[in-house]
């Protein structure tokens, strides 16, 4: 057994704890950065991320004619968040500092460290008050989705770089393989960290890496900030904290978001210890998930980042009541569909509304943003389907093609084996849909979101479709795709106030122990609340590493 002493131990190693430890080596302090997996996985889950950023009143905003502020943005974070618990306090008190953040220097800030945005500004969470007029309505009620240039991996790169160069300089030392189990406390202060070290493994990021224990750490500091994630990869602890009072039973069948090692079992060591443990019940999982045909990590799924034109269906073919539409809520759609008990779901649609609007989650799926080429992001205005999810068509486990109806309609049966289309039922939900669509003075509440986010010049030439019936044999063939629910974000965590200090039981602060990024809820312990505007997560754990790393380092002695 060894014991390595530092200022600060930073537990894992994705954004949340390599800002963290940015903050503290800047600070002049010496980190040690724990981190289960090898250094092949440094950045963690934000490695696979789209890089979509939340930002209020940007310029990128205000150049495309978008209209934000402050206000806006908080009294919609409110609303879709709707804190209501007593336990609410400090992620309230969370989700008003990130606003001002997000608001404030936030951008400025990341720009200064090399950080650039796609000029097109997304709207997702657009939520249902352009169709219903209701100012208390959740969702955006602009588009503030900034995608970063370089997707995650372009958002990890400047925090990487600093982290690296203190590791030149000797302020970091990196413990890749080492396992946290439990915390280290004397006289209630905790001081350290205990684990296992794992055997070296050369598994490429996300994928399956062993479990082999080869021996056994004592790490002693100052001060633990604990950045180990969510639980999204261990669906035991889903369904543990799935609330089936909100939400019905979980599904039978759930793909994963992310790698298995994104497991919640640090997060309950540290409630184990005595960390208030909040909100864990609050989860954000997507609705629109489909099997990755190259996968990576056990039961990978891919999700669809929908525009708002396709047509959703139950397993029985019939048409989604509003507002459940793509694209606008998804918790209300999780709930809609959990609580029906329906095993998937089905959107309908054809190749012109594939073209634009499918775009596909992660960084592995956008080549054209993840390697910054301005020449394949211009092919997104072409005519071609773009080649990420034109694989999706032609290999897709999920994905129905057909030139007619009704091969469409004997293609989705027999998918699923259990033929609960009837042709008449879908043909009606398509021809009903199509009629207003085509109709110049259609009142249907989808298509006035539809009209409502063609008002923007971004929506208008890459996400969203002009208004059309699906059945128009020029815009063929027809596609059917299969969603599944996809786990990905825990939206409680670890209580922590403003300066991340990780509190007990009693709300006080645990003296030694920080924790910031998805254990800790992005913030306080659930920032979000019930609900979360998109493009928060990463900004999340900026934000709360940020935090937690400045607050440590000041505390040192």
């Amino acid at each position: 057994m060894r014991t390595l002493d530092a200022d600060v131990i930073v537990v894992g190693a994705g954004l949340a704890g390599l800002v963290a430890a940015a903050e503290v080596a800047d600070a002049g302090k010496r980190v040690l950065l724990v981190e289960q997996e090898g250094a092949q996985s440094l950045g963690g889950q934000a490695f696979w991320s789209l890089g979509g950023l939340f930002f209020v009143d940007s310029p990128e905003q205000r150049r495309i004619g978008i209209r934000d502020s402050r206000e806006l943005a908080m009294r919609d974070w409110m609303a879709t968040a709707g804190f209501d618990r007593p336990e609410d306090h400090w992620p309230q008190r969370w989700a008003e500092a990130y606003v001002d953040f997000a608001a404030g220097e936030k951008r400025e800030w990341l720009h200064a460290l090399g950080l650039r945005w796609f000029p097109a500004v997304g709207w997702a969470e657009r939520g249902g008050a352009s169709a219903t007029g209701s100012a208390s309505a959740s969702g955006n009620s602009v588009p503030r989705f900034h995608v970063t240039w370089g997707t995650g991996p372009g958002v990890l790169e400047p925090f990487v770089q600093r982290v690296r160069a203190h590791e030149s300089a000797g302020r970091v030392r990196f413990l890749f393989r080492h396992r946290v189990r439990e915390l280290s406390t004397r006289n209630g202060v905790v001081h350290g960290v205990r684990g296992d070290v794992l055997e070296a493994s050369n598994a490429p990021r996300g994928t399956s890496s062993s479990r082999r224990v080869v021996g056994a750490f004592t790490l002693g500091a100052q001060a633990v900030i604990v950045t180990s994630g969510g639980i999204g990869g261990n669906h035991a602890l889903v369904r543990r904290y799935w609330p089936a009072e909100r939400l019905g039973p979980a599904p039978g069948f759930l793909l994963s978001g992310v790698p298995e090692h994104v497991d919640g079992l640090l997060q309950q060591a540290v409630n184990a210890a005595g960390a208030s443990l909040i909100n864990i019940d609050r989860m954000w999982h997507y609705t629109e998930g489909v099997h990755n045909w190259n996968p990576i990590w056990p039961n990978h799924g891919i999700r669809i980042l929908p525009g708002p034109s396709s047509l959703w269906l139950d397993p029985a073919g019939r048409r989604l009541a509003f507002p459940h539409i793509p694209g606008a809520d998804t918790l209300g759609a999780l709930q809609h569909i959990t609580t029906n008990g329906y095993p998937y779901t089905w959107f309908l649609l054809n190749r012109a509304i594939i073209k634009r609007e499918f775009a596909l989650s992660g960084s592995e799926q956008n080549p054209d943003l993840t390697g910054k080429s301005i020449r394949l992001v211009l092919r997104r205005i072409g005519r071609a389907v773009q080649a990420p999810v034109q694989a999706f068509m032609d290999k897709g486990a999920d994905f129905v093609v057909r030139r007619s109806l009704r091969e469409l309609v004997d293609g989705m049966n027999a998918l699923t084996g259990a033929g609960l289309l009837d042709y008449a039922v879908v043909e009606q939900s398509v021809t009903e849909r199509d009629a207003q669509f085509a109709n110049a003075s259609g009142t249907d509440p989808q298509l006035t979101i539809v009209r409502e986010a063609r008002r923007y010049i971004s929506e208008r030439l890459i996400r969203v479709a002009k208004p059309a019936p699906i059945l128009e044999p020029a815009d063929g063939p027809l596609i059917a795709v299969r969603l599944n629910v996809l786990t990905r974000k825990s939206l409680g965590g670890l209580e922590t106030d403003l300066d991340g200090r990780v509190l007990d039981a009693s709300g006080q602060p645990m003296p030694g122990l920080y924790a910031a990024g998805e254990v800790a809820g992005f913030g306080g312990g659930g920032l979000h609340g019930y609900r979360a505007l998109e493009g928060t997560f990463l900004g999340g754990c900026i934000f709360s590493g940020r935090i937690a790393g400045r607050a440590a380092a000041a505390a040192i002695t």
